[in-house]
């Protein structure tokens, strides 16, 4: 096994951690679901998510919470997910759907010719006005709908 596959969790004492270390919640709409998420993402990364799903909350008053897919995922009322993120290894990968829209464009392409990503890393000083920025621009476009 290489130090890019984690092994599952098995403990009892929380969600089964999937490879890379994201967390197995299950699928729920609402706060609980993504709190449970944040709780139970290892390390250093449940505190990242906090501060994450604080600035997305300031940033967007009105936001919705889902969980989909084992990740956290937000969006506005009627609109789709405008963002959402997932646990790796390294990083936390925060998934800006329509992200080829905003201005400058998040840095991370994408195979999905109109999502842009932001990989956040553990020792990374975190440019919080850009991404609180880029959150307010994404929360005002059209939302992505599975």
């Amino acid at each position: 096994m290489t130090t890019d596959e984690v092994s599952a969790d098995t403990t009892s004492d929380g969600p089964k951690l999937l490879s890379g270390g994201n967390p197995q919640i299950p699928k729920g709409d609402g706060d609980a679901p993504v709190q449970a998420y944040i709780a139970a993402m290892p390390g250093w990364k449940s505190a990242a998510g906090q501060q994450l799903d604080e600035l997305i909350a300031r940033t967007v008053p009105d936001v919705e919470r889902f969980m989909r897919w084992n990740s956290p995922f937000y969006g506005r009322p009627g609109q789709g997910w405008f963002i959402s993120y997932h646990c790796f290894t390294r990083y936390i990968k925060v998934t800006f759907f329509d992200g080829v829209d905003l201005e400058p464009m998040p840095p991370v392409g994408s195979k999905d010719p109109t999502a842009r990503f932001v990989h956040l890393h553990e020792d990374d000083e975190v440019a919080t006005d850009q991404l609180a920025d880029w959150i307010r621009q994404a929360s005002q476009l059209p939302g992505w709908r599975p």
